[in-house]
């Protein structure tokens, strides 16, 4: 059994990370899900939230916008909107952002049109703010 695994994520602008890690962890649709070397093959869907992978054992966390996330034969694909590494994140926008998203909601009922996209939002920015504390800041 192999001992790593190869890591590509990928956003439409750009390759994000292209390396070879020990383990993955993922917020997948239906919860998170784990990954080591080995895994069966499987596809499935992302939903706004957390990535983290080891690295020479150390954790680097990421947040993610909507995606997909395959492993097959240890290579890891993973195809989303936005990713973020912990250490990039600009903790006072992601502030910003959550106060911006929770006056709106405070403004709009379930069945407005603007409701879900301000409630992704507000869960882009949450999920932004929980992950910029586990990295180490530049």
């Amino acid at each position: 059994m192999a001992e790593k695994m190869k890591l590509e994520i990928v956003t439409p602008y750009k390759k994000v990370v292209d390396t070879e890690v020990e383990e993955v962890t993922a917020t997948g649709s239906l919860g998170e899900f784990g990954v080591l070397p080995g895994h069966a093959p499987f596809l499935t869907s992302l939903r706004i939230g957390e990535l983290a992978y080891k690295l020479n054992g150390v954790y680097e966390h990421m947040s993610l916008n909507w995606g997909y996330f395959e492993i097959c034969d240890d290579k890891i694909i993973v195809l989303v909107e936005t990713a973020e590494l912990a250490a990039d994140i600009d903790l006072e926008r992601a502030k910003a952002a959550l106060s911006r998203a929770e006056e709106k909601l405070k403004k709009l009922t379930s069945e407005d049109k603007q409701f879900k996209v301000y409630e992704a939002a507000l869960q882009r920015a949450l999920i932004r703010m929980q992950v910029a504390g586990k990295g180490v800041r530049k």
